[in-house]
């Protein structure tokens, strides 16, 4: 790589899930100190930065629906030796959430990039997951329709603990399709993970697909899939 020229900094920051008491130290003080930030959504991320009375960075929208030329816009800053901070609703950037161009951009540009790590739904799931996650495969979100079933049909070839996002319209489907292609495996779901209503649950995957059945989903999911042989310590159970 090039020596990195006299522009400006790209930090991606990492957010609260939740709990806004999560936030670190120092994303509260790349926050304060950047001349701009970079949002996924310019509202929740005026809720965060008032909560901690930060004020005088300009915001700007940096989402999925309008990444190439935002980026256009914020590279131009970056160039001419802006720092900018780039937040997602919540959690990690770029982990099954915008970044990844932006950061790809940013590196083809010879701009710094740093991160200020923190909060992250799988790594926050996995830490209280009683199944074995010495190792496993990040899936985030599935296809919505196209290339479901074979993306589905391959994380089961693997063998290998599987780890998925999903929201509350689609958790039951993903259940019914587990029950299918993991039919002996074990499940772990982490729902709003670190908010009022956090809870897990841990079953088969027919146990859980009763449930949801049952009763209405809200809020977001982190889906943990044992593969056959590596067991949770008990049948389906709920915490809240």
């Amino acid at each position: 790589m090039d020596d990195i020229a006299d522009t400006g900094t790209l930090y991606i920051v990492a957010t609260p899930l939740g709990n806004l008491r999560d936030i670190t130290l120092r994303a509260l003080d790349t926050l304060k100190s950047v001349n701009i930030i970079a949002c996924e959504d310019t509202r929740r991320a005026s809720i965060l930065l008032r909560h901690f009375d930060i004020t005088g960075q300009k915001l700007v929208s940096y989402h999925a629906f309008n990444e190439s030329k935002a980026i256009e816009g914020i590279l131009d800053r970056l160039e001419n030796g802006l720092d900018v901070a780039v937040v997602t609703d919540a959690g990690t950037p770029a982990i099954s959430d915008p970044g990844y161009a932006l950061i790809r951009a940013a590196y083809e540009n010879n701009i710094k990039v740093i991160p200020v790590p923190g909060p992250s739904a799988v790594t926050t799931a996995l830490s209280v997951c009683p199944l074995p996650v010495h190792n496993f495969f990040f899936a985030g979100f599935l296809p919505h329709k196209k290339g479901r079933k074979s993306r589905l049909e391959f994380l089961a070839s693997l063998q290998s603990t599987v780890v998925f996002y999903e929201s509350p319209f689609r958790i039951l489907k993903l259940m019914q399709e587990t029950e299918k292609y993991f039919p002996d495996a074990s499940v772990f779901i982490a729902r709003e993970l670190t908010k009022i209503y956090e809870e897990f649950l841990c079953g088969s995957p027919s146990e859980l697909s009763r449930h949801f059945t049952q009763k209405k989903a809200k809020g977001e999911f982190v889906v943990v899939v044992s593969p056959a042989g590596k067991k949770s310590a008990a049948p389906i159970s709920e915490q809240e």
